[in-house]
């Protein structure tokens, strides 16, 4: 994907995250070769779904975070 097309899927994303009627938070994507791996706040996976459906991005999958860790996590 080019730096424009990022920046479409940027745009569209954060204008489709204003509609909701739901608390909806985008906190950062991970592009990889074809794929892009999206990391959001919402209050429920159907928000995330919604989300996805009013942009036309598909969706494979949906995880609920559990538990976060990190260094300081010892």
């Amino acid at each position: 994907m080019t730096a424009s097309d990022l920046s479409e899927i940027t745009k569209k994303s954060l204008a489709v995250g204003a509609e909701l009627d739901k608390p909806y938070h985008w906190i950062h994507s991970y592009v990889v070769e074809d794929k892009i791996f999206c990391v959001h706040v919402a209050p429920d996976m159907e928000t995330i779904m919604k989300h996805s459906a009013m942009a036309c991005f598909p969706i494979d999958r949906v995880y609920e975070v559990k538990h976060m860790i990190d260094p300081s996590t010892v």
